[in-house]
């Protein structure tokens, strides 16, 4: 049998930014405004430690043998299925809550692009529209919903790509050191403001390394390609956020549901300004038919591991977990209910610093054990990038600690409560892992 053909240094680059500049993206320039410009300080803060994030993923992804149980398997070789359970817990709940942010940005581009101003309960409503239909959508199998993922993430990354290159014959230097702190913050405040946004634009790095096996020579190569993606991806983000604030006012962007709209209307047309919404709006609706998918496939491992429900193993002749997809929609439904807010921009705000605080625990549980990921694969002190491995997942550690301070306390309560929820439920199943000398649950008579 002929020898399956490998992908590229390049070609694995290209794909890991790709991964990263899906909808994340589109509600940034709002979020940022309400800072000011010297939100760029954030960016630098944020891709120095989502560097730092991704070369600890790609280390544990080569040397790691639970690749296929990702952060979950990492967790485990330095916490047990305690850990493990955990990282895959938060990880899950993180994925649900993300894709109501989602959700959230597809209204918000959506009422610009009719020209409607929608009340708190009627976004809601809406949103829960949403929800139901890019649900029901995956019923028939991944196929079809991942060949329109494909197409429709065009709709952020053409806008995005252009505006980054050609925004700067529209760019305003006055206009972009006026906006530079309107609420005249001090700078650390400033900067812990802007990290979880900024963050929330990396979060999926650590799926990165997921193609090792797909790559030529992946000891070398994917740590190139991983670092490079999310260098590629910071440029991008960086870039085009920044243009931004040179070309529309503070106060434009700050109340503003459809930024990139608002900024391609001031550069050309309204007409133009128009059909990038609808672009941008297909793919955040594109973005939220492929997650549903993902956040169901992401229960259906767990509980094939023991740590959720059976329920959630089940599929259908087309292999989609149905009813797992059923059951996430119900509690994506009531999230909604309990995040209705006058402000939209509010709304998708705290969607996201929840987000971002339940989907670090993972992170900093994958960070704490790439020491132990590598000492099982036989590496020691003085072996080839082993000490350099370690320090950059201890500073990953800390500026993971760092964000979710950043995320503020109303998040940070939140998300400890998730935390605390998952060691209860664990409790219930602990006695599957909890084993004599002779290998029998401690439980047993």
């Amino acid at each position: 049998m002929a020898e399956k053909k490998k992908m590229s240094v390049m070609q694995l680059t290209i794909i890991t930014a790709v991964n990263m500049l899906g909808s994340g993206i589109i509600m940034l320039p709002s979020k940022l405004a309400q800072v000011g410009t010297m939100s760029v300080l954030s960016w630098l803060v944020t891709l120095t430690g989502a560097l730092c994030l991704a070369y600890s993923f790609a280390r544990a992804g080569m040397f790691s043998k639970n690749t296929s149980s990702g952060m979950g398997g990492y967790a485990e070789y330095a916490f047990g299925k305690d850990g493990s359970f955990m990282a895959n817990f938060t990880y899950a709940i993180s994925l649900v809550i993300a894709n109501v942010a989602i959700g959230v940005s597809a209204v918000g581009y959506g009422q610009v692009v009719f020209g409607v101003t929608l009340k708190p309960i009627q976004v809601t409503m809406w949103l829960m529209i949403l929800i139901v239909i890019t649900t029901v959508a995956n019923f028939w199998g991944p196929r079809i919903t991942g060949n329109i993922g494909t197409v429709t993430v065009w709709g952020v990354i053409l806008p995005v790509a252009v505006l980054s290159i050609i925004g700067w014959f529209w760019f305003s230097p006055h206009m972009y050191a006026s906006s530079w702190n309107p609420h005249h913050m001090g700078i650390f405040k400033g900067i812990s403001e802007s990290i979880p946004i900024t963050l929330w634009a990396f979060l999926g790095l650590e799926s990165a390394a997921a193609n090792s096996d797909a790559v030529e020579n992946p000891q070398k190569n994917v740590p190139i390609a991983v670092l490079g993606g999310t260098i590629g991806a910071g440029i991008v983000y960086i870039l085009s956020t920044n243009v931004m604030a040179g070309i529309v006012n503070n106060k434009d962007l700050v109340t503003s549901s459809a930024p990139f709209g608002l900024v391609f209307a001031t550069m050309f047309t309204p007409l133009v300004g128009k059909i990038v919404m609808i672009l941008m709006a297909l793919a955040c609706v594109g973005s939220l038919l492929g997650w549903q998918f993902t956040v169901a496939e992401v229960f259906r491992s767990s509980a094939m591991e023991g740590y959720f429900p059976s329920v959630f193993k089940k599929v259908t002749k087309r292999e989609a977990p149905v009813v797992g997809m059923t059951i996430l929609m119900i509690v994506q439904l009531i999230l909604s209910l309990m995040t209705i807010s006058p402000d939209l921009n509010s709304q998708f705000n705290v969607l996201v610093n929840l987000a971002v605080v339940t989907n670090l625990v993972p992170y900093v549980l994958s960070m704490a054990s790439v020491k132990t990921i590598q000492m099982a694969a036989g590496l020691r002190k003085g072996s080839k990038g082993f000490a350099l491995a370690n320090f950059i997942a201890v500073v990953a550690g800390f500026y993971s600690l760092y964000s979710m301070y950043s995320s503020g306390s109303e998040a940070m309560v939140l998300g400890s409560l998730v935390a605390f929820a998952g060691w209860t439920f664990y409790g219930f199943i602990a006695y599957k892992y909890n084993k004599d000398d002779n290998g029998m649950p401690m439980s047993k008579d």
